[in-house]
């Protein structure tokens, strides 16, 4: 990453931790909850979010959820245990092997051929999902977000997965900026330091499947999307050209997964559109 970009995306972290902080402090309880409820994965994403959790409502108060499948990372789920022990919090591991599976069976015995690894992932993400709003209706508890800002604009997650949530804490830090925040909270540096991985099959890493590095994408989608810079003048600035246009294409493609469902309007008043009202109207 170029040195005045890496300055650019410097973030103060006393700060930011006391806004987000508050934020998920004020927005559950607008919604009418103490509670929240949220997928620990063992990656420096969701650790934030518990940390940040922790320190605005309490450990009692954080239900953490660790849901591995039978081929997940046995470091991924030490590395969430070391959150869930760092921070006291009472934990629940759900192992999501037996539901996946069975769909698949039922499935491929249908239509007779085998799922690849993109659909097993998105079925794994959107069962962990499942399994939280399950969960945050037992403990009265809003479903936390874990998805950071590079991820959204990438559109790199499952629609009704874990980009699904209720209050989402982290959706605007890139992923550097998120480090940051990581190690001024006390994340483990085991999770800080390895290779992002969203865990959906072996050896699955984020960097491996994207083409590029995190590093590159912030710095990347920082001009374009927060200096509001063309393309051309990213490639004309030494940007590969090849990763500016996969990355803009991402970033196209993928906005309907950022979007709430579009409603054809057929009255006078329809939801979203010219009924709407203020999120905190308060409880």
């Amino acid at each position: 990453m170029k040195p005045e970009i890496a300055r650019q995306l410097e973030v103060n972290v006393e700060l930011t931790a006391a806004v987000l902080t508050a934020f998920i402090r004020e927005e559950t309880e607008k919604a009418g909850f103490q509670r929240v409820v949220m997928g620990l994965s063992g990656g420096i994403d969701s650790a934030v979010a518990a940390y940040l959790a922790v320190a605005a409502l309490g450990a009692a108060s954080v239900h953490a959820v660790m849901m591995p499948y039978r081929l997940s990372s046995a470091n991924s789920l030490q590395d969430a245990q070391a959150v869930v022990a760092d921070l006291g919090l009472d934990a629940l591991e759900v192992d999501i092997s037996a539901p996946v599976d069975a769909y698949f069976v039922h499935l491929e015995a249908l239509l007779g051929c085998q799922a690849d690894n993109l659909r097993r992932g998105n079925r794994m993400a959107r069962e962990r999902m499942a399994t939280l709003f399950d969960l945050s209706a037992y403990w009265h508890a809003l479903v936390l977000g874990t998805s950071n800002k590079t991820e959204l604009l990438l559109g790199y997650g499952t629609q009704f997965g874990d980009l699904a949530s209720a209050v989402n804490p982290i959706g605007d830090l890139y992923k550097a900026q998120l480090r940051q925040l990581a190690e001024y909270l006390g994340v483990p540096a085991s999770i800080r330091e390895k290779p992002p991985s969203a865990d959906l099959w072996v050896n699955q890493t984020d960097e491996m499947e994207l083409g590029f590095t995190y590093d590159e994408a912030d710095e990347i989608l920082f001009q374009l999307v927060d200096l509001r810079q063309s393309p051309q003048v990213l490639v004309a600035a030494g940007a590969r050209e090849a990763v500016v246009r996969e990355i803009v294409r991402r970033v196209t493609q993928n906005q309907y997964k950022r979007k709430p469902p579009v409603i054809a309007k057929v009255s006078t008043r329809t939801v979203g559109i010219d009924f709407r009202y203020l999120r905190d109207w308060g409880m």
